[in-house]
């Protein structure tokens, strides 16, 4: 695999050796789309995440219509099923309850539209077994600010996209003084809200533009609910967007809306993840770092990440774009706490704090001289611009020589540093995922190839600690020191234990702040299905009614796009007990799979299922063919059996109601995404139009 990406990345010969040695010899890993992409021959982005705004194709339209989000979840689903994750900033869109004049009626808000979003993200398996990942975020001014917040408290929600809270210093200000909290949108009434709003409250009340105050709330009460739904639920996260943009090296020249899915880089719109991580523990030798080995392939990775740039396969020409204006790249570590108990250094400790300190200043120093080093070579990144860039609050902390460098000779990339979670690539390397203490010294492991038992190769070692043995102090003040001296931002979890209140959450996020994090993220144990549990225990089997000797039924005849079908309903007290389905000839594959399906829908009767949930799955699954017209418009063999139990559980004597999301298959690309939008049937994946 090494030999591959080492020769599709390099630009020659030299290039190519360098870059297999330090893969090799485990020292860097590129991120993992670059290891499933690069040198395959296959058509899959090399960039891991994207952040892409809510805006129309059609300037006309407005960044706040139906058209900006069909187009906006077009563009998302494009990217996921090449295998990229995105992260969107929903705030464009007007709140819940608004009035739409061009439809005479009210909007549904933000939050329904994220539901929308990540429904179609639920089709999308990348490669085959990857899921599609997304951030959504919402500022706290949104009128929509509290419904996002809880609505993760049902599990069963959102269940593609991480939540984030964008916060503003003035919110944070707000809590810290007690004060109210408006929550706020554009007067959409506006001559100009077409043409010039794009989601930055602050730019639109800089131009004068009026705004309709819809509450004011104690920011503190909206700030608790925060803390409180992390507690419950692990989520939101909070990621400090103002102060993101304060610290950005690319200030002068755009602002920074999302965080990718994992939180660990902020982009502009359009914007894209390079990742690639340090392997420490490569660079651990009889207990300390080989510095001059470090900051040498510190180098090597930098400029490996910058060639990416101009040879992978881009999924939007947007991205293309930013991208090579720019050219972010994003080194980060892996394997900080293996590397910390082998230089029997206790995660969390002042000792390892100076020890990290120290590691991340060399890797930060040498990073930059890398990119200038490249900058002589092959030239800045287009938007460079001497005075502005030196004027960065980042860049102004870079030792003298470097800043001297840059004035001179420009810098190849605008941010070079970030660091992601590197979950998969640290497995693949057997170290420690990111910069996070390892979970525990044994855990189970599930995935979607099982369930693993896992004891840690350095678990035997004094200074090993766990995760939930940090304290989450601790666990703030490492990541703060990483950040000082990181130019994007960090992607890690506090792992807090099942005891952990709601006041240890508030102060974690308010430590956070205080210390200069640009973003937080806690899971405690037992609030929500993890990845990761420290104990199992055997689960209750779900109790399976027995079927009785004789049961009454109705069979309903039901014409299908695939021919009629004859649906069988057995009753037990006027509700559905069984289900039986008979289509095609004996022994076909339609007759096969519409079996399973009643079979399975047999089961979930008999285990308790509602009867309402089940039809609600059925009814709106689309085909690649339909059949009848207005009510008795069948769309597959699926939607058929659900409005077949539908009318025979109303028969009798009771009510159901179903939204149905009326989804096609596209007969062009095959993908579940052929919808209604503006009269026409069009295919958010592909493009494809019957107008």
């Amino acid at each position: 695999m090494f030999k591959r990406v080492a020769k599709a990345i390099a630009t020659n010969e030299k290039e190519e050796e360098m870059f297999y040695k330090v893969m090799s010899e485990w020292k860097f890993i590129p991120g993992g789309r670059i290891l499933a992409g690069a040198g395959t021959g296959r058509e899959v982005t090399y960039f891991n995440c994207f952040v892409i705004p809510v805006e129309a194709n059609d300037p006309k339209k407005g960044n706040d219509s139906r058209a900006a989000i069909m187009d906006t979840i077009a563009k998302m689903l494009e990217i996921n099923s090449r295998g990229g994750g995105v992260g969107i900033n929903w705030s464009t869109l007007r709140p819940r309850g608004a009035y739409v004049k061009g439809v005479g009626g009210t909007s549904s808000g933000a939050v329904s539209w994220m539901l929308a979003a990540n429904e179609v993200a639920t089709q999308v398996e990348q490669g085959g077994s990857r899921r599609a990942a997304l951030m959504f975020m919402l500022w706290d001014w949104h009128p929509d600010i509290e419904e996002f917040i809880k609505v993760k408290k049902d599990l069963t929600k959102m269940q593609q996209a991480n939540l984030s809270v964008a916060v503003s210093d003035a919110f944070m200000e707000a809590v810290a003084q007690d004060k109210m909290w408006k929550l706020e949108f554009p007067d959409t009434s506006h001559p100009n809200y077409d043409a010039e709003w794009k989601g930055d409250l602050n730019e639109w009340k800089a131009k004068g533009y009026p705004t309709v105050v819809y509450k004011e709330i104690p920011a503190r009460e909206l700030w608790n609910k925060i803390v409180t739904a992390a507690w419950e639920s692990a989520e939101p996260g909070v990621v400090f967007l103002e102060r993101y943009n304060k610290l950005s090296n690319t200030y002068y020249i755009t602002k920074i809306i999302s965080t990718n899915p994992c939180g660990e880089l902020g982009l502009e719109p359009y914007g894209v993840c390079n990742l690639g991580a340090i392997n420490l523990v490569a660079f651990v030798e009889n207990g300390k770092i080989n510095f001059e080995e470090l900051e040498e392939t510190v180098k090597i990775a930098v400029r490996f990440l910058d060639n990416v740039l101009d040879l992978g396969a881009y999924v939007l020409p947007q991205n293309k774009e930013m991208a090579q204006k720019l050219r972010r790249v994003g080194l980060g570590l892996m394997g900080l706490a293996d590397a910390l108990i082998l230089m029997n250094l206790r995660y969390g400790s002042e000792e390892s704090l100076k020890a990290t300190e120290e590691i991340v200043r060399r890797i930060r120093d040498a990073a930059y001289r890398a990119s200038v080093e490249l900058a002589k070579e092959k030239g800045p990144f287009p938007e460079f611009v001497a005075d502005k860039y030196l004027k960065g609050q980042f860049i102004q902390r870079l030792p003298k020589d470097i800043r001297d460098e840059i004035a001179k000779y420009g810098i190849r990339n605008a941010t070079i540093l970030t660091q992601a979670p590197t979950g998969t690539t640290s497995i693949l390397a057997g170290v420690s995922s990111g910069i996070e203490p390892n979970f525990a010294k044994e855990y189970v492991r599930k995935d979607r190839t099982g369930t693993h038992t896992v004891k840690h190769w350095l678990a035997d070692y004094p200074a090993f600690v766990s995760a939930h043995e940090v304290t989450p102090e601790e666990h703030v003040k490492m990541q703060a020191v990483l950040q000082k001296y990181i130019d994007s931002s960090i992607s890690k979890t506090i792992n807090l234990p099942r005891t952990a209140t709601v006041d240890d959450i508030d102060n974690i996020y308010r430590l956070a702040y205080e210390l200069g994090c640009k973003g937080i993220t806690v899971y405690r144990d037992g609030s929500r299905e993890g990845v990761l549990v420290t104990d199992t225990k055997p689960q209750e089997k779900t109790k399976i009614t027995e079927r009785p000797p004789v049961l009454k039924g109705i069979t309903k005849r039901i014409e299908t796009p695939l021919g009629r079908a004859y649906v069988t309903i057995n009753f037990i007290d006027n509700k559905p007990f069984e289900v039986f389905v008979n289509i095609g000839r004996a022994g076909s594959d339609v007759a096969a799979f519409t079996e399973a399906i009643a079979r399975l829908i047999s089961l979930a009767l008999r285990g308790g299922v509602a009867v309402e949930d089940i039809i609600e799955q059925l009814v709106g699954i689309g085909g690649a063919t339909t059949i009848g017209f207005g009510e008795n418009r069948v769309l597959s063999v699926p939607d058929a059996i659900g409005k077949a139990l539908r009318n025979g559980y109303e028969q009798q004597g009771n009510s159901v109601k179903v939204s149905a999301t009326n989804v096609d298959i596209c007969p062009v690309c095959g993908m579940a995404t052929f919808v209604y939008t503006e009269g026409c049937k069009t295919c958010l994946n592909c493009g494809y139009s019957q107008c």
